[in-house]
């Protein structure tokens, strides 16, 4: 398997067909299930190649096209084309073979050890057409049949199975497996179905439900019988739980029933949406579900499998949903239950809100756990609630709601309970045994009683109870309240008649004069003995006494008469009324309501009006005329009365006051002459009581009348004899009185506010059943409206599962939770409280005991540690086993509860005595197999979050001293070797090895994310002893010619993954580093040459395969240790093989790397990029490039010619094209020569022309190498084809796409179809264009269309010209390659190639190495191919953006962390190499990337990938790439603005624009990784500097310049955008942090610096900030402290160590005056705080030193004159003297008394002419210094002007003034706009002369400097005499407004009329007919010159200064 690709066991399924009927033999005896087990792990081992395989095959990486790998081991979907034979005339050795090696024997060996003639066809049909491929990987292999071959082509196909296909099948086996009593067979077959059930979920889609095609229906068939199966597998666990057996067998059965039903669950979620699981799920697997939902412990320790379960219930079976439903709130129920037993009893203050509710939910579980305690716990609440007065009405509400649910509860016992406790209370408050007592505090215990409410369930249901306890406790409830006014407060009585009243119409119904009870509500109608006083207010008494004529009883009724009659008597005017009370009226109406005949009271409620209202009112009218005939008027009632029989009617009526009208009437016939209207009563009355049945309100209104009352009353016994009126009346009372019980609302448990709506009258069943009532009404509340319904029926109780489940719960809850339950459970203490039913079952502990993975875990500690025998040890470490696999199944992994128990438990000791001591039997060896597998399969399920202690223990066991069996037993001595005669002996120790092994593996893996320091020095150690160890191995393995490839294979792959770490060979005590390389280096050589080199590569065979690629792994890491361990080059030596046939003795043994070179050309891709990335790790030395070159001398092209075909194969993959890009860098690199020399050793590539015999070597070779293979045409072609996709088989390439026609067998497999993504299709060309430069070219097709412009360049037809020059070695005559008979071939598809990122990460650096060797040509093919440009579009920020959010919050659907981890480092890298080499194009030529196309994308992009945020990105190496990738990129724009800032500034600014607060916060963070990541810190600095310097640059330039873009700067987006000001404070401060939290020797101080000076030059906002940090005050105390290191080290002797430190300090200081001179730049602020810190005093200390470095002075002078600049009190501060103003002055040098501005002046005094730069600093300091007034004192005091005069004027010939002259010049204009400046210049003798001759010469700056001197003195009245006098100024001025310089005219008029304005004398001078005739002149001129359009304010002054000159000129 090792060996073979896993595909090829489906291709040819006969081995997969046996394996899988091995499983039968599980069930046998006679150890035939040995053998089921090894097909098992077959199987599992099987499957995990597959899902690699598969893995691998989506890799884009690994994506390869090539035609000539038939069985091609690292393909899934084969390329079947026949191959076409090779037509070269100078065949190589190996060219007979389908893979050519350049050395091997090509021998044909016998069949039978995988030579693809075995697997699949052979290479010589070419005449057979070629059949298609799927287009699908795993999926069927068409394959093309050798010709030796006698099977049929198409029962082959139909053999194949797909990977659907044989996940099915190993499900269709494994499953049945499962029903075994073998804990080992299950635990295994479960491990396998786990694999097989990833590769069902990627080839398998859910689309195969809706699928009506024969092979979906087989596959629909065959899954839905597994489900089946699986369904009835877990019934038959569930239920054999139960059945009387041993504890081992029943523990098996849970273990089994949990891990299966986790597995069926994860399986349906793998196969089956939810959705669609009603229509497709079996019955078995239904009731599976079921039973695994009502499965307690399940659902709590996999409470995310319960949820699925329930989901996939819900959409299955609707009765067992329901029951499952139900059951689950009867759990919470019992939790409920529980909860509040557990609150009530705790101390202090309770939440009885909470406790109420936790009450209400208790009553749903009464029926099952009846814990009737729980009865007088809620009672009590509730009467403490109610007790208080402040309770809050919610409180109470809810509290009632509890209480009436427990008074109707459909229990009897919870209704006995109930009422019993209740009756125990009144008894407690109100018994005769209280009297003594205070009243007021026990009374108010009963509160909770006396709401209408409760009285009214009491009333009318518990006194209806049949059973006689409930019954009879509910009248002693009543009797007790209704006697007990004496036993309670007023306030009591009170509130319980209050809230009687609205239940006295059921309470009267059991009036009665001969029991207690009856005469007690009797009692309640009497009056008092005083005059109308009694219980009850008038009315309701007097209610309560007509209520009792409808009373059964007629005893009841003759009392209520009698009470009557006193009513009547005693009514106001009951002289005047009819009838007269006499007993003889009474005595005849006794039995008065007592009617036969009752009244239908229902009324008609139609949608449409039948009589118009109109009708209605007429027919009123003549009702109530008093001018009609009374029959008529009895007619019209009558009508009416019909008409009220519609309720719509009746608002008509309403409106009309028709009830106050038949009030009347009914008192006119209660009055002395009442008989004239007793016709209209009885009409009267039925049209009383229609309306009144309809309106509620006004019933409630009229009930509230008694005079109402008494007037019916009285009409009934006027009318005794009349039986209508006498029922009229009796509806009438029904209606009035018994108004309170008929509105249902006033008694629902959530009594609303609002009257409820007209509807139809009714009563309580109750009522009814008590009176005799003269109408037909409905009944309610036949049952109480209280009433709760129970969630669980009696039957669904009697269900087991059911009953199991509340069993549980119920011991859960009431033991909170299961671990408290399981301590209670293991002290054996029985539950007192609860009855029997609700004790756990053996059955039940025992699976709480063994689902909870804590207890479990313990259990199998425990069984271990206890164990007599091997078998319990086994058998518990295999339970063990099945808690980790629960965990990897339930989806949790390392953090399921396995992990985390077993992170807590004490295991290790459990286990360590297995493993310090060596096995002596058999059975010792396959125990310490369990374990160690046990041990591997925890390492692997904690691998992402490794257990630091389980890994510390390892490494502890492994290091031991002897014995160290887990070490010692990889190696056999030899005695026992020889002792391995017994069969199953040597498979055991085979098994043991293979374990060990597989755990080094594993721990190694586990190694990569620990940070462990102690953990990791172990680890250290033990990878070298394990070095050891394994070289051991590997000696003693047998020999390589034998085919005994296990063990092996196993120690090659150990060695891969030790070898991986860097240092594994470095930390042995006893053996260098180096020794231990070189012994791994000679065994892995003859490995490789063994089964390798001489066996012609494995061109032919599959056989060793998997020892080939460990090898050459291990020798690619083996290459990289030794780089890094030995200390010269010496060691490449060692790697040279002698080459040459063990045959051939003659031959001559050469030296040299040639055994590498078959490798390269291996048909397994993974091996070629392995022994390619072998080939560039050995020539990163030289001497490995030269060797290497060396053993290429035979092949065609050489070494050169070879890595340039194998990067320009476009059918080669990614990875293996990468490398050979790396070993082309990697030879670029040792210097070339441009011309042959002799014994030169790397004389770089050789080419040479057949025709004319030229050779060329070195720079003109490889030039001539690249254009002979079109090099920059197939880059492009390259980057065309980058794919930026995750996997593959996301491309849509496939076959199934315009190729149908070709494609007719597909049909016999349609499972593509159920594939989640696209398939890909890989048969695919070559480019033809290529000329492939060695033997390894594969036959291209002219059918491809993917290169056709470049086929007619290159094309090798017989007629095209040759090449000038052929890569040496190389044949010419290359005839010419035909494309195949198309009538034969199929149509194929388009070429797909694939070019992934870290293919062109290479390419870019490889083209770096190119430019750097031959800058100008390679920047000129460049430009011609346009490859920046494509190289550029590839960047993507936006889909390295969206993978970061992925690996953020990854989505269910998102794809492992790890790929898309991967993907964003590949993306990352290209975007490193990329900037790479633009920075270097930059350098050779910036316009390649200036250009516009290129550019703006390309900073979009880096900005954007610049401004992702990474802040959730937890992976190390990742946010590591991030940054490598963030530097290089801010060099990339770095030195863009460097080479090209005019043109790349905009748009770098626009792209930080758009981005600006995420751009902040970037450089925020970057910076403030100086101490992390110094590199990115720096480039981030660096990159800002240059940003904020090309800024001001572009600020300078702009200047003058009134641009209408409104484009954004840095200056405004710094200084103006409002949002990110914080951001920007952040920004500062890191980066004064970084600046002053640096040594000053640091790169990083400096560049900060820098960057702190560019920021503070460009934003004001950035000043501001920096004065608030404090930035000017630090600055300044740096300057003090080194002004005194300077002072203390000159007073040292001169050394060269402090020279180099007094460099330091000048260079410190010079930084520190320059930022102090960008943060007061045009900042008041920041100067004003300089002042205050004493600048100018530390200046002047610092002077001595200044003036010892002119750049130094410099700098200084800048930053005074940036202070000085329109400061005056700065100005002002130089002219102080320094002592006293600066205290700590005593180390200053000057003479006491002196100012720094008297050295400022003596310095320009002194200053030699070759110094300009500190002579102008000095003058333009001097010229601010001059517009202040103190400081021109010291400058006059100084005498300092009289240097002027001393100036020399240009000798003859040069017009031009000299520079020193000018800034004379500049300083004395500054001095002369002050009349004190002005009186200074004219004391200088000769002046005015000298500057009149100065006026005469030019300066291109300021050429009129000396006429704005003279312009400014002629304004001051005192000066104008001196002007006036000097003929030569007047001359000059006048001279002006001749000048044809429109300024100098300007200058001359202004001053001329100075001088004349106010000054008399002057006009006389000025009258002088020159200048009158200048002035008239200039000013005609310039009236005619501006017309009024061109008047500007210039113009418009010259033409005032004329006009008044002329005018003043003109006056007398």
């Amino acid at each position: 398997m090792q060996d073979f690709p896993a595909e090829i066991f489906l291709q040819r399924p006969k081995i997969v067909q046996s394996l899988l009927s091995l499983l039968k033999l599980a069930f046998g005896g006679d150890g035939k299930h040995r053998l089921a087990l090894q097909s098992v792990s077959c199987l599992q081992q099987l499957c995990t190649y597959l899902r690699n395989r598969l893995n691998f095959h989506r890799d884009p990486g690994f994506f390869s096209s090539k035609q000539d790998t038939i069985s091609q081991n690292s393909s899934l979907s084969y390329c079947h084309d026949v191959r076409v034979t090779h037509h070269s005339q100078n065949p190589s050795p190996g060219s007979s073979s389908p893979r050519p090696s350049v050395v091997g024997r090509t021998g044909q060996r016998p069949r039978g050890d995988g030579q693809d003639w075995d697997a699949l066809s052979s290479s010589g049909s070419s005449g057979r057409a070629p059949v298609n491929s799927v287009p699908s990987p795993l999926e069927m292999a068409h394959i093309g049949l050798s010709e030796l071959e006698t099977e049929d082509a198409l029962e082959v196909q139909f053999q194949q199975l797909s990977l659907a296909q044989f996940c099915v099948s190993v499900l269709e086996s494994a499953v049945p497996l499962l029903r075994t009593g073998s804990r080992q067979m299950v635990i295994r077959v479960l491990e396998l179905l786990a694999e097989d059930m990833i590769l069902v979920g990627e080839a398998i889609s859910a689309d195969i439900w809706d699928d009506n095609s024969l092979f979906a229906i087989d596959m629909k068939e065959k899954l839905l019988m597994v489900l089946g199966s699986l369904g009835d597998t877990m019934c038959y666990h569930k239920s054999s739980i139960s059945l009387e057996q041993p504890e081992v067998v029943l523990v098996h059965h849970r273990m089994a029933f949990v891990s299966i039903a986790l597995f069926a669950v994860r399986l349906l979620q793998t196969l089956l949406p939810v959705e669609k699981a009603s229509h497709f799920l079996p019955e078995p697997m239904s009731a599976a579900l079921f039973l695994v939902s009502l499965d307690m412990p399940i659902s709590l320790e996999y409470p995310n499998i319960h949820e699925a379960v329930v989901a996939y219930l819900e959409q299955l079976n609707s009765e067992n949903y329901s029951i499952y439903k139900r059951t689950a709130e009867v759990v919470y129920s019992i939790e409920c239950t529980c909860n509040f037993l557990s609150d009530v009893r705790k101390e202090g203050e309770k939440n009885l809100l909470e406790l109420v509710e936790l009450a209400d939910h208790a009553l749903r579980s009464f029926s099952f756990h009846q814990h009737l305690p729980l009865i007088k716990e809620i009672i009590c609440i509730c009467s403490e609630i109610w007790k208080s007065a402040q309770a809050s009405p919610l409180l109470q509400g809810e509290s009632q709601k509890v209480f009436l649910r427990m008074l109707s509860h459909p229990l009897l016992q919870v209704k006995v309970g109930t009422y019993h406790c209740c009756l125990e209370i009144i008894k407690e408050c109100l018994g005769v045994h209280n009297v003594t007592k205070p009243v007021s505090s026990l009374c108010n215990g009963i509160h909770f009683l006396l709401h209408p409410k409760v009285l009214y369930e009491i009333s009318a249901f518990g006194m209806q109870e049949p059973k006689n306890e409930v019954n009879a406790a509910a009248k002693a409830i009543l009797v007790y309240l209704l006697q007990g006014r004496l036993m309670m407060t007023a306030l009591t009585w009170n509130k319980f008649i209050e809230s009687l009243c609205p239940v006295i119409p059921v309470l009267q119904g059991y009036a009665d004069t001969e029991d207690a009870l009856g005469n007690s509500i009797l009692l309640l109608s009497q009056a008092g003995s005083e005059a109308g006083e009694g219980i009850l207010p008038c009315t309701v008494r007097l209610k309560s006494v007509l209520r009792l004529l409808l009373v059964k009883k007629p005893s009841v009724r003759s009392l209520a008469l009698k009470l009557l009659a006193c009513h009547l008597t005693k009514e106001e005017g009951a002289d005047r009324k009819r009838p007269s009370i006499d007993a003889r009226v009474l005595s005849r109406v006794t039995n008065l309501f007592v009617v036969k005949k009752p009244i239908e009271l229902k009324l008609d409620d139609r949608r449409e009006l039948i009589i118009k209202v109109e009708t209605v009112e007429k027919v009123y009218e003549i009702f109530i005329s008093d001018d009609i005939d009374l029959v008529l008027r009895k007619s019209a009632a009558e009508q009416l009365a019909v008409m009220m029989q519609d309720i719509k009617m009746h608002a008509v009526v309403k409106k009309l006051c028709l009830i106050d009208k038949i009030i009347e009437y009914l008192n006119e016939c209660v009055g002395q002459d009442g008989e004239v209207v007793e016709c209209l009563i009885q009409p009267s009355l039925t049209l009383l009581r229609k309306v009144l049945s309809a309106d509620p309100v006004m019933r409630v209104s009229l009930s509230q009348q008694s005079s109402l009352l008494t007037l019916l009353f009285r009409v009934s016994l006027i009318f005794h004899e009349d039986c209508t009126v006498v029922t009229e009346v009796g509806a009438l009372f029904c209606l009035l009185l018994f108004d309170e019980v008929s509105r249902m609302d006033m008694w629902s448990v959530n009594a609303s506010n609002k009257p409820s709506s007209p509807s139809v009258f009714s009563l309580p069943v109750s009522v009814f059943r008590r009176y005799h009532l003269p109408v037909h009404v409905l009944g309610h509340h036949a049952v109480s409206p209280y009433s709760i319904v129970l969630p669980l029926s009696a039957d669904c109780l009697a269900l087991k599962p059911v009953s199991d489940m509340l069993r549980i719960a119920w011991n859960l809850s009431w033991y909170h939770g299961s671990d408290n339950l399981l301590k209670e459970m293991s002290s054996e203490t029985k539950i007192q409280e609860c009855l029997d039913t609700l004790q756990l079952s053996s059955e039940d502990t025992l699976a709480l005991k063994m689902t909870h993975t804590a207890s479990g875990l313990k259990d199998c500690l425990h069984s271990i540690v206890q164990a007599a025998a091997h078998r319990e040890v086994r058998a518990a470490v295999t339970r063990m086993s099945f808690y980790l696999l629960n965990d990897r199944l339930s989806l949790k992994g390392g953090a399921g509860p396995c992990g985390v128990t077993l992170k807590s438990l004490a295991w290790h000791t459990a286990l360590h005595r297995f493993l310090q001591v060596l096995p002596a039997c058999t059975e010792d060896e396959k125990l310490l197999i369990d374990i160690i597998h046990f041990l591997n399969k925890l390492l692997k399920e904690q691998r992402k979050n490794s257990s630091v202690e389980l890994l510390n223990w390892l490494l502890e066991l492994l290091l031991r001293h002897s014995p160290n069996p887990l070490l010692d037993l990889l190696v056999l001595a030899e005695s026992q070797a020889q002792e391995e005669t017994d069969d199953i002996r040597t498979a055991v120790r085979q098994e043991l090895q293979k374990e060990l092994i597989a755990l080094y593996n594993t721990l190694l893996l586990s190694f990569m994310a620990v940070t462990d320091r102690k953990c990791l020095e172990l680890f250290y150690v033990f990878q070298t002893q394990l070095a050891l160890k394994l070289l051991q191995c590997l000696r003693v393995t047998d020999a390589p010619h034998f085919y005994g490839l296990p063990s092996l294979e196993r120690t090659l792959r150990g060695m891969a993954h030790l070898t991986a770490f860097p240092g594994w060979s470095s930390h042995s005590p006893l053996t260098k580093p180096l020794e231990i390389c070189v012994k791994y280096l000679s065994g892995l050589l003859e490995v490789i040459t063994s089964f390798y080199v001489e066996r012609g590569g494995n061109a032919m065979s599959f056989m060793g395969k998997g020892v080939t690629k460990s090898t050459v792994l291990c020798l690619l890491h083996l290459s990289h240790e030794m780089m890094a361990q030995a200390q010269s080059s010496e060691w490449l030596s060692l790697w040279f093989l002698p080459l040459g046939s063990h045959s051939e003795e003659h031959a001559p043994t050469q030296q040299g790397l040639a055994w590498l070179i078959p490798l390269w050309v291996d048909r397994d891709p993974e091996v070629r990029f392995t022994s390619l990335g072998l080939g560039s790790a050995l020539t990163t030395l030289e001497t490995g490039c030269v060797a290497l070159a060396s053993s290429c001398q035979n092949i065609s092209g050489g070494l050169w010619g070879t890595v340039v075909n194998i990067l320009l194969d476009q059918s080669e993959c990614s990875m293996v094209r990468r490398e050979a890009a790396f070993i082309l860098q990697n030879l670029l690199v040792i210097p070339m020569p441009s011309v042959i020399i002799k014994d030169y050793t790397w004389q770089g590539p050789c080419v040479h022309d057949e025709d004319s015999g030229l050779s060329l070597m070195g720079k003109p070779a490889l030039q001539a190498l690249l254009y002979h293979c079109h090099f920059y045409e197939h880059l492009t072609q390259m980057v065309k084809h980058c794919y930026l996709g995750r996997y593959t088989f996301d491309v849509n390439c496939s076959a199934l796409v315009g190729t149908s026609e070709g494609s007719d067998l597909n049909g016999l497999d349609e499972s593509f179809k159920f594939w989640r993504g696209p398939s890909r299709m890989s048969n695919q060309d070559r480019d033809p264009s290529s000329l492939s430069t060695s033997e390894t070219m594969v036959t291209p097709s002219s059918e491809s269309a993917e290169f056709s412009p470049l086929v007619t360049l290159a094309a090798p037809l017989p007629e095209a010209s040759h090449d000038q020059f052929v890569a040496q070695g190389q044949q010419e005559t290359v005839s010419p390659r035909l494309p195949r008979d198309s009538s034969l071939a199929a149509p194929l598809p388009r070429q797909c190639v694939f070019v992934t990122p870290p293919l062109l990460s290479a390419v870019c650096s490889l083209l770096d190495s190119l430019l750097v060797i031959a800058p100008g040509d390679t920047a000129s093919a460049f430009r011609q191919a346009r490859l920046l440009e494509l190289l550029c579009s590839i960047a993507d920020a936006a889909l390295i953006e969206m993978c970061v959010q992925e690996l953020k919050a990854p989505l269910p659907s998102s794809p492992p962390v790890e790929h898309t981890q991967a993907q964003v480092s590949f993306l990352l890298e290209y975007l490193s190499s990329l900037s790479r080499l633009l920075q270097s194009c930059l350098l050779v030529d910036p316009d390649l990337v200036t250009q516009n196309k290129l550019l703006k994308p390309l900073i979009t992009n880096v900005i954007g990938v610049l401004t992702i945020c990474t802040k959730d990105v937890l992976d190390v190496e990742l946010i590591s790439a991030f940054y490598q990738t963030w530097t290089h990129l801010f060099n990339l724009l770095a030195t863009l603005l460097r080479k090209a800032g005019a043109a790349s500034l905009p748009s770098v600014t626009m792209g930080l624009a758009k981005h600006w607060v995420a751009v902040i916060d970037m450089f925020c963070r970057c910076v403030g990784l100086s101490t992390t990541c110094p590199t990115l810190s720096t480039a981030s600095l660096q990159f800002l500097s240059i940003l904020l310097t090309e800024e001001a640059k572009r600020h300078l330039r702009d200047k003058d310049k009134t641009s209408l873009c409104h484009s954004p700067t840095m200056t405004s987006l710094l200084d103006t955008t409002q949002e990110n000001q914080k951001s920007l404070e952040r920004l500062n401060e890191v980066i004064i942090q970084c600046y002053e939290g640096k040594p000053s020797r640091d790169v990083l101080k400096r560049v900060a610096a820098d960057a702190l000076m560019s920021l503070l030059a460009v934003s004001r906002r950035a000043q501001k900030l920096a004065l608030k940090a404090d930035l000017i005050d630090n600055c300044m105390e740096q300057m003090k402290h080194i002004n005194a290191q300077l002072s203390l080290d000159s007073l040292r002797p001169r050394k060269a160590a402090l020279r180099k430190k007094e460099d330091g300090f000048i260079k410190e200081l010079s930084i520190t005056m320059q930022l102090l001179r960008n943060c007061l730049y045009q900042n008041e602020e920041c100067k004003e705080a300089a002042l205050e810190a004493h600048l100018v005093p530390v200046l002047h200390s610092l002077w001595p030193w200044l003036l010892m470095d002119d750049s130094l002075m410099q700098i200084a002078l800048q930053l005074l004159c940036v202070y000085t600049a329109n400061f005056p009190n700065g100005c002002s501060s130089l002219c102080w003297s320094s002592y006293g103003q600066y205290p700590v002055q005593a180390a200053c040098r000057g003479a006491p008394g002196s100012s720094l501005m008297l050295c400022v002046l003596k310095l320009a005094s002194q200053m030699p002419l070759e110094n300009t730069a500190v002579q102008q600093m000095v003058f333009m300091f001097l010229s601010n210094l001059a517009l202040s007034h103190d400081c021109k004192g010291v400058i006059q005091k100084s005498n300092f002007l009289q240097n002027f005069l001393s100036v020399t004027l240009p000798k003859r010939g040069n017009k031009h003034l000299s520079n020193l002259t000018i800034l004379w010049l500049k300083l004395l204009l500054n001095i002369s706009f002050g009349e004190d400046g002005q009186q200074m210049i004219l004391r200088l003798d000769g002046c005015l002369d000298l500057l009149t001759e100065m006026s005469k010469y030019k300066h291109k700056s300021s050429p009129y400097i000396p006429l704005l001197i003279f312009h400014n003195i002629c304004f001051s009245p005192a000066n104008k005499p001196k002007i006036l006098a000097n003929e030569k100024v007047i001359s000059v001025l006048a001279a002006c407004l001749e000048s044809k310089n429109q300024n100098a005219q300007r200058i001359g008029a202004a001053a001329l009329w100075a001088l004349i304005h106010n000054y008399q004398k002057a006009k006389t001078i000025l009258k002088n007919p020159s200048i009158k005739r200048r002035v008239d002149e200039a000013y005609s001129s310039a009236r005619k010159t501006f017309s009024d359009s061109e008047e500007t304010p210039l113009n418009a002054y010259y033409l005032k200064c004329l006009e008044n000159l002329v005018q003043l000129l003109n006056s007398s």
